[in-house]
């Protein structure tokens, strides 16, 4: 099996992940995180005597060096800055791996929480997109939607039936009450 990976694939992978993720929401978390941490860290350092934090920029960078373990070699003076730093240390790491680690999750496992609607979503897109469909993808295509139609039937006849006994059986015990 040929693997093709084109720009429509790169792009739709791109929107599955921002669509179906938590990425985008997760990293707008972190970025806010980004810019209060550091608008803290400013705030307590720039008056501070031999801080190298001495404008927002600089605050900016301590924060980014800081939670990807860079190992910075200047560290904040201030109780404030220290305790301000090392919270955005921690919580900056877990929103940034975390981000990581859920996105990840969340993509591999959506097949497993899709909604029945997707799964037509899915079927109906592949169909738009025959011509960029390769000889096996469009076999499994087939298998899956011949499996789905036959599963339709069964339902179907199974319903039939299931109505067909409660008629029968509401026919009955109407019958056996008008012999009394």
């Amino acid at each position: 099996m040929k693997l093709r990976y084109g720009p429509s694939r790169v792009r739709r992978f791109s929107h599955e992940v921002v669509e179906q993720t938590p990425f985008l929401s997760l990293i707008l978390l972190l970025l806010l995180a980004w810019a209060i941490f550091a608008a803290g860290l400013y705030l307590a350092e720039s008056r501070v005597t031999g801080s190298s934090i001495v404008h927002y920029s600089d605050a900016l960078y301590w924060c980014v060096a800081a939670f990807t373990t860079a190992g910075i070699a200047d560290r904040p003076l201030s109780g404030l800055g220290r305790a301000l730093g090392a919270a955005w240390m921690i919580i900056g790491s877990m929103i940034f791996f975390g981000t990581i680690v859920s996105t990840i999750t969340a993509y591999f496992f959506r097949p497993l929480q899709r909604p029945v609607g997707k799964v037509i979503d899915t079927i109906e897109y592949n169909l738009e997109r025959m011509d960029d469909l390769s000889v096996d993808e469009l076999e499994l295509l087939k298998r899956t939607t011949d499996g789905l139609i036959m599963h339709m039937e069964k339902l179907r006849k199974d319903s039939e039936k299931k109505q067909l006994k409660a008629e029968q059986s509401s026919d009955a015990g109407h019958g056996s009450s008008k012999g009394r």
